[in-house]
């Protein structure tokens, strides 16, 4: 009898590791490569659960037993993961206790607008909740980690707080020669410089012609002025009429002097830098060279000549 006892124990328990063992390592349910989320805080126990509803494993209960006998001491990680098709259980633990977290991120390109910023964030899928047009120029250029169901209200709070960071360090180094006389103006004129040039190393001198102007009392007559009124800092897609030229909204520095009412696009850090350490510099007119930049000048008389250069460039281009 007690053979028989012993044997009868025996063979439970090896069916009992087996079971153990079998379900730890056999390909699991899970139908398809699916994201995973882990927030932080989230328990062990509450990971189990989720794995259960999406389907990963068969039972919360039994993954729990087998992770706890057969998982190792690591803890699991928050982020989200990538479990593959049919992971097995000892694999989904594996890649919750260190497997690489899917990261995602998304980029507002320097002289982005606020409605493309919206637009931008609308398209990320990951996302959750609606979001307003942020305030232009209330948003910092720059590549932003996002988390899986993370709010686009959040995440525009976590690229303005980055703008107030930057404008206040910025600030703080601002040169004697700049205009801007708030961190506001900085932003305003600074929006300008970013969408004048496209070439980094005339972004001091373009903020310098610009300073140059609004000390003499002269009108910017920037063109990107005459184009956000009408598209919000959308290209315009055709060529400015005589009509937006001399339009009055409080935009357009062609019919007035000083500053536009407020930004015309977000500009990046280095545009800021610029209008807050202008280059010295005694331009007050510039044209578009042919190369991607811009000829300068300090009288209007130099001006023509560029200006009949740059005519005669686009000539031979076949543009006029």
């Amino acid at each position: 009898m007690f053979r028989r006892v012993r044997l009868i124990a025996l063979v439970a328990a090896a069916a009992a590791v087996l079971w153990l063992a079998g379900g730890w390592f056999v390909s699991g349910p899970l139908p398809k490569d699916s994201e995973f989320a882990v927030k932080d805080g989230d328990s062990f126990n509450t990971v189990a659960e989720h794995l259960q509803s999406v389907g990963a494993i068969g039972s919360a209960t039994t993954f729990r037993i087998r992770a706890r006998l057969l998982g190792g001491t690591a803890p699991i990680k928050a982020g989200t993961f990538l479990l593959p098709k049919g992971a097995s259980q000892r694999t989904l633990i594996e890649i919750l206790q260190g497997g690489k977290v899917i990261r995602r991120f998304v980029t507002v390109p320097e002289g982005m607008p606020s409605i493309m910023v919206q637009e931008r964030l609308l398209a990320q899928p990951g996302l959750t909740g609606e979001v307003a047009v942020p305030e232009e120029g209330s948003v910092l250029p720059d590549t932003y980690e996002i988390g899986l169901g993370e709010s686009r209200a959040q995440v525009v709070l976590r690229m303005q707080a980055a703008m107030q960071r930057t404008l206040k360090e910025l600030w703080a180094k601002r040169s004697a020669d700049t205009v801007a006389r708030t961190p506001a103006e900085a932003v305003v004129l600074a929006a300008i410089v970013e969408k004048e040039t496209g070439k980094p190393a005339e972004r001091a001198m373009v903020a310098g012609l610009y300073s140059n102007r609004i000390r003499q009392g002269m009108m910017l007559q920037a063109d990107p002025t005459i184009i956000y009124p009408i598209t919000r800092g959308k290209p315009l897609g055709r060529r400015i009429r005589q009509s937006e030229i001399a339009a009055v909204n409080g935009y357009n520095t062609y019919a007035m002097t000083g500053l536009p009412k407020g930004p015309i696009t977000n500009p990046g850090r280095a545009s800021i830098a610029a209008v807050l350490n202008p280059a010295k510099t005694d331009a007050l007119y510039m044209v578009a060279d042919g190369t991607g930049g811009h000829a300068f000048a300090s009288t209007l008389e130099d001006h023509n000549r560029n200006v009949a250069k740059w005519f005669a460039i686009r000539r031979q281009r076949g543009e006029l």
